[in-house]
């Protein structure tokens, strides 16, 4: 077995491959960029390299600078994780040459399936279903038109180099190919550095659902059952879960020996995975599924958590186990499933702004009990922790919260449970979204497709289940321990509002979901605190103990547990029906819409790509004006009402902060809100 290994990744991913590996005895050399100096997956691996600049193209992309600082460490293998460097087949054979082992498969197995059109004509000399597509190596835009217009709307364009949802369109209409293609592009070749892309036919009502493989240097192989991966937003994945709801044996067994079919056709070692869409005709009619080869990851996946929650197995052991030259620790008949597992990727992002990714500290992070990086009931793996800040040079994953049941009910409602006690402040992000998809009849009852988030979005946005007057009265309790926490033997010191004649009357205002709420504390002499929000008044009681909700509110005939959380004037209200956060109104501030002086503002720190506009046109409200990257996704800035476009204050290319204003708009009509 290897002595030492580097890990050519940062984050979750290196902190879960540095687990396996102290566990199984092995040194672990960490590399970091600049934005990752004090990150957690230096701290949890032996040693650790600088190899450069906060971009990844200046330190993650580098690999020769990654490949050196393995030797200069005595690594005797390299993991390189995901992403990154991960299906590179480039620096696989950098990492051969070097004398170094790659955890992971052949250059050649990664070249095969790198690229998507080349891969699907392997698949099909290998008798791997397909959907029908065009996977040609003639990108000429014309030619791509009169494909996709032969196929019959809607169709895919995919990046044939691509992967994680990026370089990916759907498109319903011949008239909109062209704007979708050269977007797909733009993407691809930012992304991956290569602008090819393959078209195919867009399946009706689809799953997408994956099989686990892997293969040694021996000959042999096995596959490690399925993951159903349907819920998604902007092509990437949400929720994962396995095994796959609905899967007959029939169905399961045909999977899995195709996917064993395509990892024998290139040779393949080590850890992958064989992604299929499948076709259904309803959501409770297994039998009518059809699958079709989609893609080849080789590499260990995101949702790989779910796979050793129904196996018991650690799959990174066996990575390197194979990689070390050992066989696969177990055939096919000695792979069993036991219960069920959800997996829920918690991201800084905001859902009520289309999943736009967040920047900013983590202020507050905690979490359920559970296990980390290793199987239980309940598991959280992550590289970061409270007080870490998330870059706008990543990918805003906080963490991965895996649990696992005797049945997918069980896994339900732990799942929610947990995501319940998952509380998060001082950045936006989507647990209680994540929170309303477990919930969803949709999801409960497994009428999955990769349309569910669109299908059920009257559910899924814009929802409070806390509600503003809960919040109030949450925010109010915990101001009120607060406060009698100062108090003392003193009596001056005390806080309960007594006066020796009348009644004190405190007012309180608020914000909460952008509307104003008016409040007064009424201060009775016999120490009862009276809370009235807009027109309803009652006696306010709370009590703080020491267990997850631990603040106890009555307020009337209500009661209920909370964690409250005061950040900057921001009160953050977790309960375990819901969660929000409400602020104090400052009555001095003033507050000028956006639209009254027709600022466009970057949503992130990023580049422009392109300004689509030019200095005197005339806009409509909602027209894309100019076209930004941020955080490796392509973002569209809209005309907030129709304007003529007086300013351009960015060239294409150039770099932008987190509000920058881009474009500056003089309204027609009179600006929203004006007199």
């Amino acid at each position: 077995m290897f002595t030492t290994i580097l890990i050519a990744n940062r984050g979750e991913i290196a902190c879960r491959v540095a687990a396996t590996a102290r566990r199984m005895g092995i040194r672990t050399v960490a590399v970091y960029s600049d934005a990752d100096a004090q990150a957690l997956h230096v701290r949890q691996c032996d040693a650790a390299v600088h190899i450069g600049g906060s971009s990844v193209a200046d330190s993650y992309l580098r690999g020769d600078t990654i490949i050196a600082a393995a030797k200069a460490n005595g690594a005797q293998a390299m993991h390189p994780g995901y992403g990154f460097l991960s299906e590179n087949a480039d620096f696989a054979q950098a990492c051969l040459d070097a004398g170094l082992v790659l955890i992971g498969p052949p250059p050649s197995a990664i070249r095969a399936m790198g690229l998507k059109a080349q891969a699907k004509q392997l698949m099909e000399r290998a008798g791997v279903p397909l959907v029908p597509g065009y996977h040609g190596a003639d990108q000429d835009a014309a030619l791509l038109q009169r494909e996709a217009d032969g196929m019959g709307y809607p169709v895919l364009i995919k990046a044939s180099a691509g992967g994680g949802g990026k370089g990916m369109r759907i498109v319903e209409k011949a008239g909109d190919f062209a704007a979708a293609l050269a977007s797909c592009q733009r993407e691809a070749v930012s992304s991956f550095g290569n602008g090819a892309v393959l078209i195919e036919k867009y399946v009706q009502r689809p799953r997408h659902i994956e099989v686990q493989i892997f293969g040694d240097s021996h000959g042999n192989y096995v596959q490690v059952f399925e993951r159903d991966c349907s819920v998604q937003r902007r092509h990437q994945k949400v929720l994962e879960e396995a095994p796959a709801p609905g899967m007959t044996e029939a169905l399961r067994a045909q999977m899995g020996a195709a996917a064993v079919a395509a990892a024998r056709a290139v040779g393949y070692v080590g850890a992958g995975t064989v992604e299929f869409i499948v076709e259904q005709s309803g959501y409770d009619q297994p039998e009518s599924m059809q699958f079709f080869f989609m893609e080849m990851n080789t590499r260990l996946q995101v949702e790989h958590p779910v796979t050793e929650a129904i196996t018991g197995l650690d799959l990174v052991e066996w990575q390197l186990r194979v990689a070390c030259g050992e066989r696969l620790p177990l055939r096919q008949d000695q792979l069993q499933i036991n219960g069920h597992a959800i997996e829920a990727r918690i991201c800084a992002e905001d859902p009520e702004k289309n999943f736009l990714p967040a920047v900013g500290p983590l202020a507050v992070f905690r979490t359920p009990d559970c296990t980390r990086f290793t199987p239980g009931a309940v598991r959280m793996d992550s590289g970061v922790g409270a007080g870490d800040r998330i870059s706008p040079f990543y990918d805003p994953m906080i963490a991965k919260l895996i649990v696992h049941g005797h049945t997918r009910a069980e896994a339900l409602e732990r799942m929610d449970a947990a995501l319940a006690q998952t509380h998060i402040a001082g950045i936006a992000n989507n647990v209680q979204f994540l929170r309303h998809v477990v919930a969803t009849p949709a999801f409960a009852s497994a009428a999955l497709d990769t349309a569910l988030i669109a299908r059920e979005s009257a559910q899924l946005f814009g929802q409070d289940a806390l509600g503003a007057h809960r919040a109030v009265a949450s925010a109010v309790a915990q101001l009120l321990l607060d406060e009698r926490a100062l108090e003392s033997a003193d009596p001056f010191s005390r806080r309960d509002g007594w006066q020796s004649h009348g009644e004190t009357l405190r007012c309180l205002d608020w914000v909460y979901a952008d509307t104003p709420l008016a409040s007064t504390l009424r201060y009775a002499h016999d120490g009862t605190c009276f809370l009235q929000v807009d027109d309803e008044a009652h006696a306010l009681q709370m009590e703080q103990g020491d267990a997850p909700f631990a603040l106890h509110i009555r307020w009337g005939d209500q009661a209920w547990h909370a964690d409250v959380d005061g950040i900057a004037g921001v009160a953050h209200v977790f309960t375990p029906k819901g969660a929000g956060s409400i602020r104090r109104a400052d009555p001095l501030a003033q507050h000028q819409a956006e639209a009254a002086h027709g600022g466009l503002q970057a949503p992130m720190p990023g580049k422009v790509l392109q300004m689509l506009v030019h200095v005197g046109e005339h806009v409509v409200a909602g027209q894309t004006l100019a076209l930004m990257e941020a955080m490796k996704m392509e973002h569209s800035i809209r005309a907030p009402f129709a304007g003529v476009v007086a300013e351009l204050l960015y060239a294409s290319g150039e770099q932008v902060a987190e509000g920058a204003a881009l474009i500056r708009l003089e309204p027609t009509d009179p600006a929203p809100g004006a007199a």
